[in-house]
């Protein structure tokens, strides 16, 4: 399985659009090879440089088989959970110091995870809840520093 952008390449800088200095809007996502007995398909999203340990931007499950999540859209019957801000919705990069590694996790699941509840389910919760049930992954790393931190 693969995951990709077209708005920025595995390892390139995330561009501003997508990040607190611009629209803190979600880039584009595609994905490829998705295995045979896929149910559903979840994304997280994580900062491990963040200077109190790793910080979630973003975490969603139940989203249905398909090659392209659109930049800022989320496929019908998509749950967003808990990020480590405590809101239910994408954060964009924003390091206060120095360059960091965003890293965007893509799990297919053998299963829909409909028990969970967005309000209260954690990036811990989640892939607690995936256990048994990931039957492929694929990473997307991207680095950003702020213009005031260059």
């Amino acid at each position: 399985m693969q995951l990709t952008s077209p708005d920025f390449i595995n390892s390139g800088k995330i561009p501003e659009k997508f990040t607190c200095d611009g629209d803190n809007t979600r880039p584009e996502f595609r994905i490829g090879g998705i295995p045979v007995g896929a149910r559903s398909l979840s994304i997280v999203l994580d900062d491990p440089d963040a200077p109190s340990g790793t910080f979630t931007h973003w975490i969603v499950w139940n989203i249905p088989i398909t090659d392209k999540i659109p930049s800022d859209t989320l496929p019908e019957g998509s749950v967003e959970g808990l990020n480590s801000a405590g809101t239910n919705k994408y954060i964009g990069p924003c390091p206060p110091k120095g360059t960091h590694t965003y890293v965007t996790m893509l799990y297919a699941l053998d299963t829909t995870l409909d028990k969970l509840d967005g309000t209260r389910t954690d990036k811990r919760a989640l892939l607690d809840a995936m256990t048994g049930h990931i039957i492929a992954t694929s990473e997307l790393t991207g680095l950003y520093c702020r213009r005031e931190n260059q």
